[in-house]
């Protein structure tokens, strides 16, 4: 069996990382060991994920290699890389399916085969109870602050130091030794994870740094202060467990969504079931104001939908047969009979909570280089507090205790865990409040690509119209009927599901009119479509191949020509150099696309149509909602623009086509509208569920936001570590304070960080 073959991808739930310290602490000592590759480790999502050769390494190994750190591990189920679909996030009557551009002579026939390759991830967090564990239990999460491990600790070192305390006031003369005792005791567990760190081959840890420091004191006869710090790190991890269990909170919350119970409809009658257990095919009856347990599709019942926890739509919207639903949606009116679509491990909110976790690994680029520096900070500020300690003494002179005092001082601030945690604390809290709104976005490095972006462009239809084109214009030529003219077009079109293929389709059958019988369609890649109709072959194609191929004359172009100045998009049917006569459909634009095209010009982003529509109707368009437009575009255009504009600053593309894919790849930040392609949301950095044209704006605000948070953070965090430091070194400053300064800082980042939950990127600023 070849190497590759051994190797399987693994997954568990990390129970304790409070801070980006953990979580590197977990990474080198996996990393490690034999048949271990790629290590991912997500604080946000307290997820460990890694690719195991278990003939060099079993997973039992890396379980007992985490255990030994003092953090708690539970296997999830494995699974591959999950890929970011979300198929069904809108009504079966806005799925038009793939509709690669505006014009409709870009639309692929074959094209509409793609389905779903999400894979499901179910997460197992089991409760535990290790002995001195002092990080944080999934147990612990629904009771106060004193009654989990940590809390405990606190109030038992609380109890050692006051001990201490009325011991030295009612004997002095052992005083000293009570506040040695309340320091070993309270510093054991942390000497216990030190050293275990230190068997892995991790010297510089914060437990490491505590316990020097800690018995470093008590040495320079310094035994209260010591006992001070011991309890001060014990309320500082409680209060970092504490903004670390806050900021996953709004994840937490997603999940709480759906319903634990369905009512299950089997023949006549219906009994209730846990909604884990339903499966693809099944109808559950959904009552007026339960939550609809699953993806689906309404077969009996209309009712209201308010789709508010999962998009952020505050309005409800009204739902009937053949439209879907999806988890954690409200029934506000009438019950109900919904066929379950997607298995519970699959649903929209499934989805969503993966694409959260999982965007921990598309680490940004600052984070990136946090992350680099942080390795060499903690071994460099150990290296000065050495120096600190031994230079005075040796070259000048000076009193050995106050130079080790200030030593120890400088240990303590050498931790970085207040600075690695700043980027994935905004990171998260972003994600989980765009998310809320419908706002989807694949992690930090779009966050941060899309906070840079200053061109926007738009494919049309169904971006910045409502992709249901309509037919306002039938002109047959000679001695064509319009019922013939419609007949052959409905032919050529039969089977596509391009939003102007379905408007010809659905004219003919409000006309009466049977398309004729086809077979063969073949898409003309930028031209049109191809079919043999009634025997013959048939063409439905924009006025310009018409023209080039004898399909359409100099009268009939003027036709179109009046139809584009009107804001149409005109096509011309014929057969073998005969013309049959010309089709117009209008697209009317969003009712929000005007006021999102003026949100981004007053953020200082330029917008741009890319369509593949000929330029009146490009122009009639842009007018309308005041921006730029590029016509008569082709796929390979659209990627040679947005390649282009790419290279001289950031571009975000908007679309929601097979064809749109690679100018979506190829952008800075790629966004599929809700109603796209599953090609276009696997393609794109981001997705829009609402299909709102104003949450394109709403994007990059809260991008923006989510980066200003994180300067905000890595001020916060170096700056108190600098000040401290000289403060430390001039002795102004002591080991309680310095103990305080590094949990102080890692608490005030993570709230700092938590301000983004509130934050509301539809609001201009």
């Amino acid at each position: 069996m070849s190497e590759a073959a051994r190797e399987t991808s693994c997954d568990w739930t990390v129970t304790g990382m409070d801070c980006g310290s953990c979580a590197t602490k977990i990474k080198d000592a996996v990393a490690r060991l034999p048949g271990v590759s790629g290590v991912e480790v997500g604080i946000m999502s307290e997820r460990l994920r890694l690719t195991l050769d278990e003939a060099q390494t079993g997973k039992d190994r890396i379980e007992k290699t985490v255990r030994a750190l003092g953090y708690e591990i539970a296997p999830r189920t494995a699974s591959a890389k999950k890929e970011f679909v979300l198929p069904g996030v809108l009504p079966a009557a806005d799925q038009t399916g793939a509709h690669p551009d505006d014009d409709h002579a870009t639309h692929d026939h074959a094209g509409h085969d793609h389905g779903s390759m999400a894979a499901s991830t179910k997460q197992d967090e089991s409760s535990h109870g290790s002995p001195g564990h002092i990080h944080d239990d999934p147990a612990d999460r629904a009771k106060r602050w004193f009654q989990t491990a940590k809390g405990r600790l606190v109030i038992f070192t609380a109890l050692l130091l006051a001990a201490a305390w009325i011991i030295e006031y009612l004997a002095p003369e052992i005083g000293k030794w009570a506040f040695v005792a309340a320091c070993l005791i309270g510093v054991a567990p942390v000497a216990q994870r030190a050293f275990a760190a230190l068997r892995m081959g991790q010297p510089f840890t914060i437990e490491s740094l505590m316990t020097i420091a800690a018995i470093g004191a008590l040495f320079i006869n310094a035994a209260e202060e010591a006992a001070l710090v011991v309890f001060l790190f014990a309320v500082g991890e409680v209060l970092e467990g504490v903004a670390a269990g806050k900021a996953r909170d709004g994840i937490r919350a997603l999940a709480n969504l759906v319903p634990k119970t369905a009512q299950l409809v089997t023949g006549e009658t219906t009994r209730e079931v846990p909604a884990a257990s339903l499966s693809i095919g099944q109808t559950v009856l959904v009552r007026p104001g339960d939550r609809i347990p699953a993806d689906g599709e309404i077969t009996e019942g209309t009712s209201g939908v308010d789709e508010s926890p999962v998009t952020g739509e505050s309005v409800p919207k009204t739902r009937g047969p053949g439209e879907s639903v999806f988890a954690g949606s409200i029934n506000t009116e009438a019950a109900l009979r919904v066929k379950v679509t997607k298995g519970p491990e699959d649903n929209t909110i499934a989805r969503i909570i993966r694409l959260v976790e999982e965007a921990e690994e598309a680490r940004a680029p600052t984070e990136r280089f946090i992350d680099r520096f942080s390795r060499w900070y903690m071994p460099a500020i150990v290296a000065v507090a050495a120096l600190v300690v031994l230079v005075p003494p040796l070259a000048f002179g000076q009193p050995w205790d106050t130079w080790v005092y200030r030593g120890l001082a400088l240990l303590l601030i050498g931790c970085p865990c207040a600075l690695v945690i700043s980027v994935p604390a905004s990171i998260a809290s972003a994600m989980s409040t765009g998310a809320r709104r419908g706002l989807l976005m694949k992690g930090g490095a779009v966050i941060e690509a899309a906070a840079k972006v200053d061109v926007v462009t738009f494919d049309k239809t169904g971006t910045l119209t409502h992709g249901r084109p309509q037919v306002t214009d039938v002109v047959p030529f000679g001695a064509t009927t319009e019922a013939e003219l419609l007949a052959v077009a409905a032919g050529v079109e039969m089977g596509s599901s391009h939003p102007l293929a379905i408007a010809i389709l659905n004219k003919a059958k409000d006309a009466g009119v049977t398309a004729l019988s086809s077979q063969d369609a073949k898409a003309l890649m930028g031209k049109g479509v191809v079919a043999t109709v009634g025997g013959a072959p048939a063409w439905v194609a924009s006025p310009r191949y018409a023209m080039e191929h004898g399909g359409l004359d100099g009268l009939g172009l003027r036709q179109a020509t009046i139809f584009e100045e009107d804001g149409k998009t005109a096509v011309a049917v014929f057969r073998e150099k005969t013309p049959l006569g010309l089709i117009a459909m209008r697209d009317e634009p969003r009712a929000d696309a005007k006021d999102a095209v003026r949100q981004l010009t007053a953020m200082g982003v330029t917008s741009v149509i890319l369509t593949g529509d000929n330029p009146r109707t490009a122009s009639a368009i842009a007018g309308s909602l005041g921006l730029k437009f590029e016509a008569d575009m082709l796929p390979e255009d659209k990627l040679a623009y947005i390649r282009e504009i790419g290279s001289k600053g950031g571009v975000m593309m908007i679309g929601d086509g097979i064809n749109d894919a690679p100018a979506l790849k190829q952008a800075s930040v790629g966004v599929a509208m809700g109603s796209g392609t599953d090609v276009a949301l696997e393609t794109a950095d981001a997705a829009i569920l609402r299909d709102r044209v104003t949450d394109i704006p709403a994007t990059i605000r809260l991008s923006r936001a989510a980066m200003a948070n994180i300067r905000q953070n890595v001020t916060i965090a170096l700056g108190l570590k600098a000040v401290f430091l000289v403060t430390s070194v001039l002795g102004l400053t002591g080991l309680w304070i310095a103990i305080l300064a590094d949990t102080g800082a890692t608490v005030l980042v993570t709230l700092n960080a938590l301000r983004l939950l509130r934050f509301n990127p539809e609001r201009e600023s």
